[in-house]
């Protein structure tokens, strides 16, 4: 049966007009149920809660349904793991929302790993990225494994130097994982799909829409001891990922910068509203022992 269950969630998966909190009841639903999986599209639109995009959801279940052949090979061409496997990242099954799938390329095992993200400025100046040179070498002797959205800047900064220092790092994308974007770190992230790990709760063919990445950041902070902003505006999509961070109950580290640049803002205003001010890898790691499994 648990088979069954994970084709019925990837077909739910790649229908459109169902979301993933949908597709969480769905399966909330199945399990009460002997873990049944046979249901018609009409008792999923009323067990999922879809209103607006009945019609978008009927049509795409439909088509699936009627190319089963198709779906399979689709399937096939994916690697994946759900909220149903052992491997599911611990601390990422504890949020609001967790995704019900996460395609990847790479090592999964990385998700079994204690992990703390990096993020910040996609415009990342000399300052920023030093910081970040002279932050992560330390995580990485902690056994720490650093999760970033491989965007330029911070992000694509965090990944190489991790790599650079012999460390596991973990990029969260908001496209199918066939998919590079922004092109500036496609070379990182074909390099972390072999040697370390990309994942995404979008398949093949997904491409970049504005409302996948405040989505792709509540991954980053849900897998995440700690996150640790670095370069912030003060209107930064950062502090969405910060934001999450703190719901989840999890620690947030702001590195402040010059006063006098807007670019930090966004950190200061976290220091400001309680976020660690961090100067040093001690002040993470004193933090963190405190969260690690």
């Amino acid at each position: 049966m648990e088979e069954q269950q994970r084709d019925l969630l990837f077909k739910l998966a790649v229908c459109h007009g169902i979301g993933n909190i949908g597709m969480l009841k769905v399966l909330d639903f199945s399990m009460k149920y002997n873990n049944s999986t046979d249901f018609s599209k009409e008792e999923i639109i009323q067990i999922a809660g879809i209103t607006t995009y009945q019609k978008l959801f009927s049509e795409s279940w439909d088509r699936w349904t009627a190319d089963s052949d198709e779906l399979k090979v689709y399937q096939e061409s994916h690697t994946f793991i759900t909220i149903l496997d052992a491997i599911y990242p611990y601390y990422l099954k504890q949020i609001y929302n967790c995704p019900v799938l996460l395609f990847y390329k790479g090592n999964p095992k990385l998700l079994e790993k204690n992990c703390l993200s990096f993020i910040g400025a996609r415009a990342a100046s000399v300052y920023g990225i030093n910081v970040v040179r002279q932050l992560i070498p330390e995580m990485i002797s902690n056994d720490l494994t650093i999760v970033s959205g491989l965007a330029k800047g911070i992000d694509s900064v965090s990944h190489q130097v991790t790599m650079q220092h012999g460390g596991n790092t973990i990029g969260v994308i908001g496209t199918g994982l066939d998919i590079c974007y922004p092109k500036e770190t496609a070379h990182i992230q074909r390099k972390m799909m072999t040697e370390q790990l990309v994942i995404s709760e979008y398949p093949n063919g997904t491409g970049p829409r504005k409302y996948h990445f405040p989505m792709r950041n509540r991954i980053i902070a849900g897998l995440s001891l700690g996150t640790c902003v670095i370069e912030a505006r003060k209107k930064s999509g950062s502090l969405i990922t910060a934001q999450a961070a703190l719901e989840y109950g999890r620690e947030v580290f702001a590195v402040p910068g010059n006063l006098f640049n807007s670019q930090s803002d966004g950190c200061h205003g976290l220091i400001q509203e309680g976020a660690k001010c961090t100067i040093c890898p001690q002040d993470i790691l004193d933090e963190i022992q405190f969260f690690s499994i």
